[in-house]
């Protein structure tokens, strides 16, 4: 791949908290239309890792580059709005709303070209909105008119997932989108996920589910202690005994 394919560019990132190296050394590069995984055991730096891509983290050294553009610094709404959503680990959603109003919201949001709106206003009237949002909707395999506060955990991971798509990302983060779901709808989600990748986004895969990380990972880049220890094909990554001794289990 050529640094022409390079979408983000995490490059040598640092960041603590008091006297704790959260990140040391960190320098990663996803190449566009691949799914990239980051997997690690508790506390490696994963979700810090994303944190620091999104702008909720600024780090102490280093720089994160999207599309060309350096973000570090940027405001996670800035980010946004130049191409990158992420998949909470925690979901995000409106929980007083309908699913079919919280995916509207970020669809009226990203026409608008700021937050700076009313969601609510003649949301009934945005027809182009509506088809759009019952399209994502369907495909995540959710039921417009349900109250998102009812929703189990993992439908409401899904809606987070339709709301992120609403907007067209270049760039899709995912911090365990599977966490809190059966079997079952972990398997579809990852046929989702799939079916995604087709349309040529980039994406960036947080996960414990080693069955979810080898289903979808074109690469992987494993943490421990706040460094990358090893990265490859899922079918490096796997005979790699260093990677065996520190996540897998030997």
């Amino acid at each position: 791949m050529s640094v022409e394919d390079t979408v983000l560019h995490i490059a040598d990132v640092h960041k603590s908290f008091g006297g704790l190296h959260a990140l040391s050394d960190i320098d990663l590069s996803v190449q566009k239309g691949t799914t990239h995984a980051i997997i690690g055991p508790n506390g490696a730096g994963k979700s810090t890792l994303l944190n620091v891509c999104i702008g909720r983290l600024i780090p102490d050294r280093g720089a994160v580059v999207f599309d060309g553009k350096e973000l570090t610094g940027k405001s996670p709404h800035e980010i946004n709005q130049a191409g990158v959503a992420r998949v909470f680990q925690t979901p995000e959603i409106f929980t007083d709303l309908t699913v079919m109003d919280n995916v509207i919201v970020p669809i009226l949001s990203k026409k608008d070209g700021s937050y700076k709106f009313n969601p609510m206003q003649n949301l009934a009237h945005r027809k182009d909105a509506r088809d759009q949002a019952m399209e994502l909707i369907e495909d995540v395999g959710l039921h417009p008119d349900d109250h998102a506060g009812s929703l189990s955990r993992g439908d409401k991971r899904r809606l987070e997932l339709a709301m992120c798509l609403s907007q067209h990302p270049k760039l899709l983060l995912l911090d365990e989108p599977t966490a809190g779901m059966s079997r079952h709808d972990t398997n579809s989600t990852i046929e989702l996920l799939k079916k995604i990748k087709e349309r040529g986004m980039t994406k960036v895969v947080i996960e414990h589910d080693m069955h979810v990380v080898f289903s979808l990972a074109d690469k992987i880049s494993v943490l421990a202690e706040g460094k990358i220890i090893a990265e490859g094909t899922p079918e490096e990554v796997k005979a790699n005994p260093v990677v065996q001794e520190a996540y897998l289990g030997g």
